[in-house]
């Protein structure tokens, strides 16, 4: 990730003590958050089958 060591500086800004392992663990349940969600608009998307991108040829065909 490009902006890793940004963010690293920014949170030791606020605390000292933070390092690599306190940043991943606390941006670790907004990752999985939005992976999820994002499946699961992906596949509501394709439900309704809406083409994947604008004037793209891909749709699902299931």
């Amino acid at each position: 990730m490009t902006y890793f060591a940004i963010i690293i500086a920014f949170a030791q800004k606020y605390d000292k003590k933070t390092g690599i392992g306190t940043l991943i663990s606390t941006m670790l349940p907004y990752s999985i958050v939005f992976t999820i969600a994002w499946t699961i608009m992906l596949i509501v998307w394709m439900f309704f089958g809406i083409d994947l991108g604008p004037g793209s040829p891909i749709e699902y065909r299931g």
